[in-house]
């Protein structure tokens, strides 16, 4: 039953605009996550080296991190309703379009097409939030909003390892692309931009969630604009800071398969868990750190609640992921690898609502910025991976060069100030 904007019921319809985005971010990494598992499959089936296949990785990330702001614009001068259908329409388009992939080449224009289309739905799902959800729910937010993609991601090589017994890898992408356009449908008819349009969303609702929002500031285009925002003393740490993040997520979603079983020797059912187990740790980490953000907040304030907590936990990132290429035990170097990444999505809740500390009505160009350093981050992952191996010959150093890049974030994190806005 719908309830009218001047209803006395209260009414949690923020909720189930969180709901609904959860679900999208599981749709994402499932599409997102599966070519990793899938990869021997394909390398086998269209003769690819692992150069190409990592050529293939790094095509979606490139394309990705080319439309990443562009599309953020884009939804923050229309709205996130029509924006994120169409993300979402496109990259299941192209999930499918994976399964018609013939070679080398038509697989790197796939993938290419698939970034291009898939680019900004995370800065437009923090617009979404930065109309939706009061400030002092963002945090947490967040945490669950990630901890979903990253469920979704953790549990995708176990779901790929099963199906594959039964259907071909080209079947798997036919079948994950049709998931993405069954949400699409169910977004474009139910949600609306902002609160004031749902008819279900009740006034006090409504009161609490626009209490708490920035005031529109317009929306901006021209050189002043972009000179605001990328000359801003915020915007260049914030972008430091999140580049290690996609690196390392990355390496996970793409080579570490193929480094357990490489470098470790382990088996099909054992390399189904440990490939899975760095995301779905991350579950434990988005939401903690999507908590605590918060918490410290408002004990602390903004800069403790997100600079600090957002640091402490990077530099725990560092150190497991340096440990995990010294321990000689298989297991425990796979355990150290999961923590690393675990404790680098803490900074999730604390990144993202960042974005919309500093960015305001422009939360969705803020936080592509961020992302787009972090998609550089994940077209040099698999890159600089088949580099090292060629250098050095020992999967060891690209967790080195992880554990460094998380230290590096850490120092990051200091120049971040969440008070200072970017769009006054």
């Amino acid at each position: 039953m719908n309830i009218s904007p001047t209803s006395p019921r209260a009414t949690r319809i923020r909720y189930a605009v969180v709901a609904m985005a959860v679900l999208l971010a599981m749709v994402t990494y499932l599409d997102r996550a599966c070519i990793g598992t899938l990869a021997p499959h394909i390398m086998r089936d269209l003769g690819l080296t692992k150069e190409q296949m990592s050529m293939i990785y790094s095509a979606f990330a490139l394309a990705y991190a080319a439309f990443e702001i562009p599309t953020a614009w884009w939804a923050d001068r229309t709205g996130t309703r029509r924006v994120l259908t169409r993300i979402v329409l496109w990259w299941s388009t192209f999930t499918m379009l994976t399964a018609a992939a013939w070679s080398f080449t038509s697989l790197v224009v796939t993938r290419f097409l698939f970034g291009a289309g898939e680019a900004g739905a995370w800065p437009s799902v923090a617009r979404t939030f930065s109309k939706w959800i009061p400030r002092s729910e963002r945090g947490t937010v967040q945490g669950i909003f990630f901890s979903g993609a990253h469920l979704a991601g953790g549990v995708t090589p176990m779901i790929v390892m099963a199906l594959v017994q039964v259907m071909s890898w080209r079947w798997v992408f036919l079948l994950f692309g049709l998931l993405g356009i069954v949400w699409a449908a169910a977004w474009y008819s139910w949600f609306r931009d902002d609160p004031s349009e749902h008819r279900s969303v009740g006034a006090a609702e409504r009161e609490k969630i626009e209490s708490g929002r920035d005031a529109s500031a317009g929306h901006h285009a021209g050189w002043a604009y972009w000179k605001r925002l990328l000359g801003h003393r915020n915007t260049v740490p914030l972008c430091l800071m999140y580049f290690p993040n996609s690196f390392a997520f990355y390496f996970c979603i793409t080579w570490l398969p193929t480094y357990l079983k490489e470098k470790h020797g382990f088996d099909s059912m054992s390399l189904g868990l440990f490939a899975g187990l760095p995301l779905i740790l991350s579950v434990v980490g988005d939401l903690f750190g999507g908590v605590m953000t918060d918490v410290a907040t408002k004990r602390f304030g903004l800069r403790i609640g997100r600079a600090g907590v957002g640091a402490a936990a990077y530099v725990v990132a560092g150190g497991a992921m340096i440990l995990a290429g010294i321990v000689p035990q298989p297991a425990l170097a796979a355990w150290l690898i999961a923590v690393a990444l675990g404790a680098s999505m803490f900074t999730l809740g604390p990144s993202w609502s960042t974005c919309l500390d500093i960015g305001g009505s422009h939360a969705g160009v803020v936080s592509a910025a961020m992302n787009t350093s972090g998609q550089i981050g994940s077209v040099l992952s698999p890159i600089m991976v088949t580099f090292l191996l060629a250098q050095v010959g020992d999967w060891n150093a690209p967790l080195f060069v992880m554990g460094g890049l998380f230290m590096v974030g850490a120092v990051s994190w200091g120049f971040v100030n969440p008070r200072d806005k970017i769009f006054d």
